[in-house]
């Protein structure tokens, strides 16, 4: 996961999307998967060598996409939580929900100057 994840960061220093210019559907499949990482992923699953905000190039990413319009709107940090700590109950059999971390996806995330490959 974590040298797929090196592989993404590297492709995001020169490009503002997965394939350019254009967000395509790629990029909001990616998204799903970012924006639940470090609210869920790198606690819940143990997936903890780093976190989305450790990589410069795919924390900007995530914070552009998340900053689109009509999106963050359908981000529920609270619903995904519950979801994923509640429900798998032989990972968490207390069912305990962790209060954080706090994420700041409105913060600017300056992705408009990364080169954009055609």
């Amino acid at each position: 996961m974590f040298a797929a994840l090196d592989k993404l960061e590297t492709r995001l220093a020169t490009r503002r999307y997965l394939l350019g210019r254009r967000i395509v559907e790629a990029d909001w499949r990616l998204f799903c998967t970012l924006v639940r990482f470090d609210a869920v992923y790198h606690g819940h699953f143990k997936c903890n060598v780093r976190r989305i905000v450790d990589y410069p190039n795919l924390y900007g990413y995530l914070r552009d996409l998340y900053q689109q319009s009509g999106v963050r709107e359908t981000v529920n940090f609270d619903h995904i939580k519950r979801h994923y700590y509640m429900t798998h109950e032989e990972i968490n059999p207390t069912r305990i929900v962790p209060i954080g971390p706090e994420l700041d996806l409105d913060s600017a995330h300056g992705r408009e100057l990364v080169a954009n490959v055609a």
